[in-house]
């Protein structure tokens, strides 16, 4: 393996703090020819398709990619901001957030698993400022092989670069920490009490394949946990609110229940008012404001549905980003200075 050629900074010079906040990635516009490199990378990692290669590249390749990536440019266009991508929109503005948290002399960063800027430029840019203590914090508050896994090893295929390496710590998840649980309750609190609290709330993370619950993966225990916990913050009981699982792929079994099932289900079963929360996402996506937002809203009006509410995301939301604050502090206290820490 190559090494990355080094920077030249004298010892007192290369011991700085540095936070690097991961995202799965979104592409560069919302068209189908900046879809399809986005779509190829991530649809390529082993992480996130777990198939022979011989079986599953053509397939990628002359399937997929063709057809998946003008579908997903039009969705794309229904949630693109006149700023750019939602999703890269958000983030940097709980990294400007943090900026106004933290002390000065910790360097911040962004970097997507897939796309733009990517895992290898910000380490190298980081590195080049004089980084030798390194935090990473991927923005997924359930542990998924094929989303925080992926993004980490991302990180360290870099370290494995770096010739003079620098100290590495990580964060694999926060679904449990008190500050997270709470400025999500509190949240959606705040929405329901503006907007009115529907008969049900439904909490909405990601899916994963079957196949990788069995395989070890704690992602569905952990999304369970996560709506217990903020639940309970809320002062809800069990049969207040709901879980499910969006944004199914292929034909493989998938976790259930599907969050899509439900909104087709609920109204037949005498629930036709709906509050929609997915805490698997800390920045609106696509997958928030076109499956769910959009998409979902119309699903469950169509099933007999009265009212749909979708909760945004944290997004920049104060709370959200003092959380944000004191799970970095948390994991660099040994690091910083007396002066720093205050």
């Amino acid at each position: 393996m190559k090494f990355h050629s080094e920077p030249h900074l004298s010892l007192d010079k290369q011991n700085k703090i540095g936070v690097l906040l991961l995202i799965l990635g979104t592409p560069t516009a919302p068209t189908a020819q900046a879809v399809r490199p986005f779509l190829r990378e991530f649809l390529s990692d082993h992480r996130v398709i777990d198939a022979p290669k011989l079986f599953w590249l053509p397939l990628l390749y002359g399937v997929i990619l063709p057809f998946r990536s003008p579908k997903s440019a039009k969705n794309y266009q229904k949630v693109w901001q006149t700023d750019g991508s939602p999703i890269l929109t958000y983030t940097r503005q709980q990294l400007e957030g943090l900026r106004k948290q933290l002390p000065e002399n910790i360097m911040l960063s962004v970097a997507m698993t897939y796309g733009k800027p990517s895992v290898e430029n910000a380490m190298m840019e980081l590195k080049n400022q004089g980084v030798g203590r390194l935090l990473v914090l991927p923005l997924f508050p359930q542990y998924a092989s094929s989303c925080t896994g992926a993004a980490l090893d991302k990180v360290y295929l870099q370290m494995a670069k770096q010739f003079n390496q620098m100290s590495l710590r990580t964060i694999s998840r926060f679904y449990n920490h008190p500050a997270y649980v709470q400025a999500a309750a509190n949240h959606i609190r705040q929405f329901r009490e503006q907007n009115g609290a529907a008969e049900k709330l439904l909490f909405s993370f990601h899916s994963i394949p079957f196949q990788h619950k069995q395989q070890g993966d704690p992602y569905q225990d952990e999304c369970y946990a996560s709506a217990q916990l903020i639940a309970q913050s809320l002062g809800l009981n069990e049969q207040d609110y709901l879980v499910g699982f969006q944004s199914r792929f292929g034909r493989a079994k998938w976790l259930e229940p599907s969050t899509q099932t439900l909104l087709d289900t609920l109204p037949e079963q005498g629930i036709t008012t709906l509050d929609v929360f997915c805490p698997g996402f800390v920045a609106d996506c696509l997958e928030t404001l076109e499956e769910i937002a959009i998409t979902g809203k119309q699903q469950f009006l169509d099933a007999g549905g009265k009212q749909f509410h979708y909760i945004p995301c944290l997004n920049a939301n104060s709370e959200w980003i003092d959380a944000l604050a004191k799970l970095i502090l948390t994991n660099i206290q040994d690091w910083l200075q007396p002066k720093d820490a205050a």
